[in-house]
């Protein structure tokens, strides 16, 4: 069978998935990895494991004869590099994007290099320490000097599991794109600190085309760069939708892509948790970030709590327009702090006691979430497009999907059942299709 292999690294899972020519799943393999610690102690991803379960599985997908790899591509998630020395074994740890980076060293940095809204304006990068990429770099060049000397080629985690495949080194768009403070909007290039420091040396090229052949003896594998995999999951939709929309990308955060509005973000919107991303193509795309499903979940075990209910109780509450007409107090969020539309410490707690029952507090809870994410949405001008689409957990639940449609009546509302939309993003972008359409993955949602 002739299949297209994606390995998608997520940070809890790492799996490979099989696509056949109609891009159907044939085949996935799953895992969970341990982690181990940096030098600190702090938790991280275990780099050498990693590596091997990588090798490994390349290894048994190559030699196993049911299957014809033709296409082979990576998606995996961004803020994490992988620094290799001369002879190409990694240097360091796979330092986790969670870990504290240094007042002082921020200080340094923007003393040297200017205001920090000016920088992540032009970045398109809210200023998140170790979560802005480029900022791994800085630190460990004026930290572990003695280690960034011997970095010969730095890689983003996408591009280095592409290397494990196929032994080639690159950079790619939307790894360079997303929150790595190491891009300018404005020049589109390298920004300028990014210069000045001389980390662009130890970066891989970035090449203009989409795909290479990467030779397995006598076979010819057509191989991708690697893809960020929120940027990948973008792509079904690319190029399926015709017309410019909105994409809710939901989870633990909801991310809202609006790849259709690609110009450099304002202080307003950098305030509210706007962040620009890149196209594998390297064009932008806006967009901004709720803490969603954390907020929810927190919600949830509340009200469980107080009403003594099963903790999944919320899968099965219908939606109940009467119920969302009763006068209750007002939302506040608890999990929001220093993020979303409305980032100011909240010192007041949502009053699950004014509830009659878990049901009606619940619908509430959704009222709040969706008017918190309305302003999240016109913050990447949701109003300039005709369609929105809903992605992930929350696109199964009727009370947030059933209030997205009646807050705009002027919109196709959609739902999308795409599990795999980060592993196909991935597959279609190495082979390229003509055309793409949606099976009945996709439906509409009435108001």
């Amino acid at each position: 069978m002739k299949v297209t292999a994606v390995f998608d690294i997520g940070r809890t899972n790492k799996k490979y998935v099989l696509f056949n020519e109609k891009y159907d799943i044939v085949h996935e393999f799953s895992e969970y990895l341990p982690e181990t610690v940096d030098e600190d102690g702090f938790p991280t991803e275990d780099c050498e494991l990693l590596t091997k379960w990588v090798q490994d599985r390349w290894a048994e997908l190559l030699a196993d004869p049911r299957y014809d790899i033709k296409a082979v591509n990576v998606a995996g998630y961004g803020a994490s590099l992988v620094h290799l020395d001369h002879a190409n074994r990694p240097l360091t740890p796979l330092y986790s994007y969670l870990k504290p980076f240094p007042e002082e060293l921020s200080r340094q940095f923007y003393s040297t290099y200017g205001d920090p809204t000016r920088i992540s304006l032009q970045t398109g990068s809210p200023s998140m320490g170790m979560l802005n990429s480029g900022m791994q770099l800085y630190w460990l060049k004026h930290t572990r000097p003695e280690i960034y000397a011997q970095i010969a080629t730095t890689l983003h985690l996408p591009q280095y599991i592409l290397y494990l495949l196929t032994g080639r080194k690159v950079s790619d768009y939307t790894s360079l794109g997303c929150h790595t403070a190491l891009w300018s909007f404005e020049m589109w290039d390298y920004h300028e600190w990014v210069k000045q420091e001389g980390i662009h040396k130890k970066l891989a090229p970035v090449l203009a085309s989409s795909s290479f052949i990467y030779r397995h003896g006598d076979k010819g594998i057509q191989s991708g760069f690697g893809l960020h995999d929120s940027s990948s999951a973008l792509i079904p939709y690319r190029m399926a939708v015709k017309k410019p929309f909105v994409l809710l990308s939901t989870g633990t955060w909801c991310i809202n892509f609006n790849s259709f509005a690609s110009k450099p973000l304002t202080s307003y919107q950098l305030e509210r948790d706007c962040m620009n991303y890149l196209t594998p193509e390297g064009s932008g795309v806006t967009a901004s970030r709720l803490f969603l499903g954390r907020e929810h979940d927190y919600q949830v075990a509340r009200i469980v709590e107080y009403f003594k209910v099963e903790p999944d109780f919320y899968k099965k509450v219908a939606f109940d327009e009467a119920v969302l007409e009763a006068e209750t107090p007002k939302f506040y969020t608890a999990c929001m702090t220093g993020n979303g539309p409305f980032p100011q410490p909240n010192t007041q707690e949502w009053q699950i006691s004014a509830f009659k029952s878990a049901e009606a507090a619940y619908h509430h809870l959704l009222k709040g979430l969706t008017e918190l994410l309305f302003v999240s949405l016109d913050l990447v001008n949701v109003n300039d497009v005709h369609a929105i689409y809903i992605d992930g957990g929350f696109a199964r639940n009727e009370i947030f999907t059933r209030l997205i449609a009646r807050h705009y009546p002027n919109h196709k509302v959609y739902v999308s059942d795409l599990p795999y939309a980060t592993s196909l993003g991935a597959a279609l972008h190495v082979t390229r299709p003509q055309t793409y359409e949606f099976a009945n993955e996709i439906r509409e949602i009435k108001p």
